[in-house]
Order: C-alpha cells, then sequence, then structure tokens
C-alpha cells in the first residue's frame, strides 16, 4: 500500500499595520553617486535630502523606497 498525504489550504491575508510605521528611503542612482538619505520617519525628510543633493550635485535621478510592517493573518 503506498502512503498518501492530504493537503488542506487555509487562505491568510496580509495588511499594513499603522502602529509598525512606514520608513522612507531616497538613494541616488547617478553613475559613480552611492549616496542615500537613510531610514527616515517622515516622507518630508527623505524627499528634501533628495532636494538638496540635486541642489549640491546636480543629480536627478533617485529610487524612492517605502517599508511598512505587515501582519499575516488566518482568514477563519
Amino acid at each position: 500500500m503506498s502512503a498518501r498525504a492530504v493537503y488542506r489550504f487555509v487562505a491568510h491575508t496580509i495588511r499594513h499595520v499603522p502602529e509598525g510605521g512606514v520608513t522612507y528611503e531616497v538613494f541616488c542612482v547617478a553613475h559613480d553617486c552611492g549616496e542615500n538619505s537613510g531610514p527616515q520617519g517622515e516622507q518630508d525628510a527623505a524627499q528634501d535630502w533628495a532636494l538638496r543633493h540635486t541642489g549640491r550635485t546636480g543629480h536627478e535621478l533617485f529610487r524612492r523606497v517605502f517599508t511598512d510592517h505587515a501582519r499575516v493573518t488566518r482568514e477563519e
């Protein structure tokens, strides 16, 4: 007799957790630059860094990263 397996799939949901906050970060992608704003708790702080960086260097292209916290819960 061969072994038999039964799989049960359970639905889950993933949602943003407001109390975890959001982190904002901006990276300069100009050739050989590599500077970044570092993690910021406010979007304006990261954007202000990019504006100042452009003023100092003339670099105009950035990658923005928004990181949040999420919770996975099992659907009943």
